[in-house]
């Protein structure tokens, strides 16, 4: 600019000078209706030269001036930005402390200048939360969203947490449908997911993203196994309700065979199907679990079963005793069902085979019960008051 204008100087000056050297200066008429303005070539040039130069000066004093004020706005800017570092640092150890109130306001003051704002807001939104403050909580959110702009997605996700901890399950849900579809492995969306699903029942929803979960680390194996189990028991629960024995017959049936091999499953769906008065069918889910693999809870569910196959569970029974040896739930369950068919010396043998092994007050009753049917009632007594003890004797214990 410097050049320019020096350059521009030395043109003019050429002007002026040459015709003064030359003797011919030239002559300039200006006329209006009122008046004439007459100079000389030479006397234009310098004026206009002079104007150039007093532009020139007002433009440098208005530079000047306005460098000097966003100076000082700038001055101003940096020292709210300053204090609201050190406000933010002040609130993270009040929320080491526990103290939402303190932490909100030192959050909230000068917000806008922080490193962060919409984190501000975002932190502050939720010490309103821990304060039951729902009027504040919702502000903060809408003044975080206008900050993040095209950067909801921070916003949305502390709105979700905030919406499970206040119990708007509902909202909470559907804020969560909306974030699995823009980011459907992000961990913090999949762990607001997990509670929304499991609070609002959506329960294939829930198995949909259990194989996200597992590929985020969110949960070891057991747990997401244990959240599948709880998902599919749910689901039982749903159609228990709406659509009864049928509605399970149906559901099962159409599940792969993976799943209907999983014990804990089995052992839902037959106590479901006991619950419904299916008894074969129930039957059936037993003992097919019990042929691929012998678990407690399969066998602890036979006496509960109030027709089927009577026949078929005791073969089955003597069978898992072959295989595993007498075990006090194998021999009581066989006297249960023995008892059941009237059949009171053999259900006596097995209660006493299954005390043999271990004392249980509810064996000590039935056997009781069986030796009343073989006409043994000093015998039974006895059985009554061990069984009595052992129910005193356990209650006593811490």
């Amino acid at each position: 600019m410097l050049r320019v204008f020096v350059l521009f100087l030395i043109v003019f000056a050429g002007i002026i000078v040459g015709p003064m050297l030359a003797g011919h200066q030239g002559y300039v008429l200006i006329q209006t209706d009122n008046y004439n303005i007459e100079t000389s070539v030479t006397g234009l040039v310098i004026m206009l030269i002079v104007l150039i130069l007093v532009l020139f000066f007002i433009e440098w004093i208005l530079r000047r001036v306005l460098r000097t004020g966003a100076r000082t706005r700038g001055w101003f800017a940096g020292r709210k930005s300053s204090k609201a570092r050190k406000q933010t640092k002040e609130a993270m150890l009040k929320l080491a402390e526990g103290d939402h109130r303190k932490m909100e306001k030192l959050l909230a003051r000068n917000a806008d200048h922080a490193d962060q704002p919409v984190v501000n807001y975002l932190l502050a939104a939720e010490a309103a939360q821990q304060r039951g403050d729902t009027i504040r909580t919702n502000q903060y959110l809408e003044r975080a969203a206008e900050i993040a702009d095209t950067d909801q997605m921070p916003v949305d996700i502390t709105r979700v947490r905030i919406q499970l901890a206040q119990g708007e399950i509902h909202a909470a849900r559907h804020g969560v449908d909306r974030l699995i579809g823009q980011s459907p492995r992000h961990p913090e969306i999949l762990r607001l997911a997990e509670q929304a699903y499991l609070r609002t029942g959506a329960y294939g929803s829930l198995l949909e993203i259990l194989p996200s979960m597992a590929k985020a680390d969110i949960h070891t194996d057991d747990e997401i196994r244990i959240l599948q189990e709880q998902a599919y028991i749910g689901m039982m629960n749903q159609l228990m309700a709406e659509e009864g024995s049928d509605g399970l017959k149906r559901w099962w049936k159409d599940q792969n065979r993976k799943t209907r091999h999983e014990v804990a499953l089995q052992v839902a769906m037959a106590t479901h199907l006991i619950e419904c008065n299916d008894q074969d069918l129930a039957q059936e889910v037993i003992l097919d679990g019990l042929k691929r693999q012998y678990d407690d809870r399969l066998v602890a569910l036979m006496p509960k079963l109030r027709s089927g196959d009577p026949e078929q569970l005791e073969k089955t029974l003597r069978q898992l005793i072959k295989q595993n040896g007498t075990t006090p739930l194998l021999s009581s369950t066989l006297g249960q069902l023995l008892m059941k068919h009237g059949e009171w010396m053999q259900a006596s043998e097995a209660f006493r085979e299954a005390l043999k092994q271990r004392p249980d007050a509810y064996d000590y009753a039935w056997l009781a019960d069986a030796l009343d049917k073989l006409h043994k009632p000093a015998e039974a007594a006895e059985m009554r008051r061990e069984g009595l003890m052992l129910t005193l004797n356990n209650s006593q214990q811490p």
